[in-house]
């Protein structure tokens, strides 16, 4: 079985359209966890020029500027994600998506209000290097929100063996950082375990001021059955952060 690294996977035509399908479910944790908890960290943000690192279909890119955001650049390493994304941001001025990975693009320097990155910063191996960038390319006083896949279910992938749909979850190996296969969709995605504190200390190492963690708390009124609720409540499945240059 291919092993996919980045953003490759989703060029991958079945897996492309069965995550579009589940992303698009409401109850799948990119909606009613994850995004909830990053429009409350975005605050406001009116006329701000955004870049977005992992910009995928564009759905993102146009709530920010329907919100008010003065420019938005997308950055992402698919060409089919890419592709949606200008499909989707099409005619609208104040967009520029852009077909880069983040470790080959060119973060221009002190240029941006903001910086945000939804479940992207697990597939980077250097990241320390990527946050000092992003530090750079911030005006002074920017902020950098991100999202990431939490440290407790990137530990060990044995559980996930069992099938998508984890009923328990082993958290075992969680201080052996580094390379992780994770079975994912019929293919096999590799990502990149830390723990929460090395997160912490790589951002304040590149300079940046931690303001918020969020380990996405579920609100029932975002699940669409008690049993989901409930069943989410066991693990935490993300971990969120609010820094400012």
């Amino acid at each position: 079985m291919t092993e996919y690294r980045g953003s490759t996977v989703y060029d991958n035509e079945a897996f492309f359209d069965q995550y579009t399908k589940r992303r698009g479910r409401r109850d799948s944790p990119n909606n009613a966890i994850e995004g909830p908890v990053m429009v409350e960290l975005l605050g406001e943000y009116e006329g701000a020029r955004i870049l977005d690192l992992g910009s995928g279909d564009g759905a993102f890119g146009t709530a920010l500027l329907e919100g008010g955001a003065g420019s938005y650049t997308g950055v992402d390493g698919s060409s089919q994600m890419v592709e949606a994304a200008r499909v989707s941001l099409a005619g609208n001025p104040e967009a520029t998506i852009l077909h880069e990975t983040l470790e080959t693009y060119a973060f221009p320097e002190a240029s941006f209000d903001l910086v945000t990155s939804r479940f992207v910063l697990h597939y980077i191996e250097d990241i320390e290097s990527i946050l000092k960038r992003i530090h750079s390319t911030l005006k002074p006083g920017g902020r950098f929100i991100f999202s990431l896949q939490h440290p407790l279910t990137t530990s060990s992938f044995t559980s996930k063996e069992n099938g998508e749909r984890r009923g328990s979850w082993i958290v075992d190996d969680y201080f052996r950082t580094g390379e992780r296969k994770e079975p994912w969709i019929d293919q096999t995605v590799v990502k990149y375990h830390r723990t929460t504190e090395q997160y912490f200390t790589a951002l304040t190492e590149a300079g940046f001021r931690v303001d918020t963690l969020r380990e996405g708390h579920p609100q029932r009124e975002h699940f669409s059955s008690d049993e989901e609720y409930e069943r989410r409540l066991r693990i935490p499945v993300v971990l969120l952060f609010s820094c400012e240059k």
